[in-house]
């Protein structure tokens, strides 16, 4: 039996599995400043968030460009007081 993917931000299992978040937004891939400072692989890494951590982490940090650039590691996004507040919350959530 397959198992489903878990959401690195809330640790939660969905039922519809989860998305793949982009560290460095695909809309910053052609910028020069990114390619400057990121390797082709660091561009295109990935993470498995569940579709509500998903939602808040672009809610939370709306700008593409800052995303990129500020938080480009799972370790960066749960240092985000908003993002990591809201992790907590829907930890707790079914």
């Amino acid at each position: 039996m397959n198992q489903l993917p878990t959401c690195l931000l809330c640790d939660r299992t969905p039922k519809k599995g989860t998305t793949e978040h982009h560290l460095i937004p695909r809309t910053c891939h052609s910028n020069k400043w990114f390619k400057k400072n990121f390797t082709r692989e660091q561009m295109h890494e990935t993470i498995s968030l569940c579709r509500d951590c998903h939602n808040a982490v672009h809610k939370f940090e709306p700008k593409e460009k800052d995303l990129g650039r500020h938080y480009y590691t799972l370790e960066l996004l749960k240092s985000h007081p908003q993002i990591a507040k809201f992790a907590a919350w829907a930890s707790k959530q079914k």
